[in-house]
């Protein structure tokens, strides 16, 4: 491909690998510089993946040639980030949560609405083959009219793995705001905004006690609800279920199904790279369905849509508009538990486009 966005990311922990792969499985994108406040950590990553260039964080955001910047931070410093980048006159795309705060979201949009700029948010999962054949399906009216949905992501904690677990339980962590951005936004894709949010909040332990190699034994502080139990309304008139947690040992519950007034449809787990989708017709068999987009693309794939969009001025899908509608149904959760109320939702924003089926590989466009 002759036009290429040169990308630039900073933060090289632990998701970082999954972006260095993701960025090059598309022509559009140029990878050519990392950066991390540890700058030995980022000299790292450049020797494993044959990165261009190493840089301090100031002097990637000083590199006029890098147009897109990929912020992979901590959660709690990702509005602060997106920000700075926005500064530097350069398309930021964040990993989730868009922000902790609302009000910090809103500070990166305004930003970028006044300098013309794009934001983008992970996750990019919904743009995945499986969950654009789910998204085909429904289009297509194999279910009939969507009326309902449940998800689920129940497990007992990352400690027990995760090299660094403490964020998990800080303000901007717990299991809504570390998973919650996989299944909402994959039923937002689905089943468009979010109007309206019941829910029950808890933290089930006050402390947690880390499993993980070099932590083990080491107790951390729960500061966030570790069970989430919501019901979301959607504007087009669905109602999802939705339960998301670190306090389950084992369980049964689908990962994510969507019911309509002709059949039910079984969507592969969002945060997964599982496969099949299943249509049931009227209470037949589950049947498994062809998939109708490439099963391969994987993290990336909302970094190169927004590089497309850049380039042929045309909208990008996770767009940074989704990603705040999004934290803001987090956030209702625990306004709900609180308050015993409904919890209306502000922000309103159109499903996304469909990916066109029949696209080439490393390719978005026809």
């Amino acid at each position: 491909m002759e036009n290429k966005i040169k990308v630039g990311i900073i933060g090289t922990g632990n998701i970082s690998p999954a972006y260095f792969k993701g960025c090059r499985a598309f022509d559009i994108l140029d990878l050519v510089a990392c950066a991390d406040i540890d700058l030995e950590k980022a000299r790292h990553a450049q020797q494993e993946y044959n990165i261009p260039k190493v840089y301090s964080v100031e002097d990637l955001l000083a590199d006029p040639e890098i147009q897109i910047v990929i912020n992979l931070t901590i959660p709690a410093v990702h509005a602060g980030v997106s920000l700075s980048i926005l500064q530097a006159g350069k398309h930021v795309y964040s990993e989730k949560p868009f922000a902790v705060k609302l009000e910090d979201g809103q500070k990166i949009l305004q930003l970028a609405q006044e300098k013309g700029l794009r934001t983008g948010c992970a996750p990019d999962t919904f743009m995945f083959g499986p969950h654009q054949t789910c998204r085909k399906l429904i289009d297509d009216g194999a279910i009939g009219q969507p009326v309902a949905a449940s998800a689920h992501m129940a497990s007992h904690g990352p400690e027990a793995w995760h090299p660094n677990p403490d964020f998990f339980y800080q303000v901007g962590g717990g299991p809504l705001f570390d998973m919650g951005p996989y299944y909402i936004t994959c039923l937002v894709n689905l089943l468009g905004a979010v109007k309206r949010v019941a829910a029950s909040t808890r933290i089930s332990f006050p402390e947690r006690v880390a499993e993980s190699k070099g932590n083990e034994g080491r107790r951390l502080k729960v500061d966030v609800p570790t069970h989430y139990a919501g019901v979301l309304d959607f504007a087009s008139g669905a109602v999802a279920s939705y339960i998301v947690s670190f306090d389950v040992w084992k369980h049964h519950l689908p990962m994510m199904e969507v019911y309509g007034s002709e059949g039910s449809l079984s969507v592969p787990d969002p945060n997964g790279y599982s496969k099949d989708v299943g249509v049931s017709k009227r209470g037949g068999d589950w049947q498994i369905m062809p998939q109708t987009h490439r099963e391969e693309w994987a993290r990336g794939i909302g970094v190169a849509d927004m590089a497309y969009g850049i380039l042929y001025g045309r909208p990008h899908r996770a767009t940074g508009e989704m990603a705040y509608h999004v934290l803001e149904v987090m956030h209702a959760f625990e306004q709900a538990s609180t308050s015993g109320q409904h919890v209306m939702i502000q922000s309103s924003i159109e499903r996304p486009q469909a990916l066109p089926t029949g696209l080439q590989a490393r390719v978005l466009d026809q």
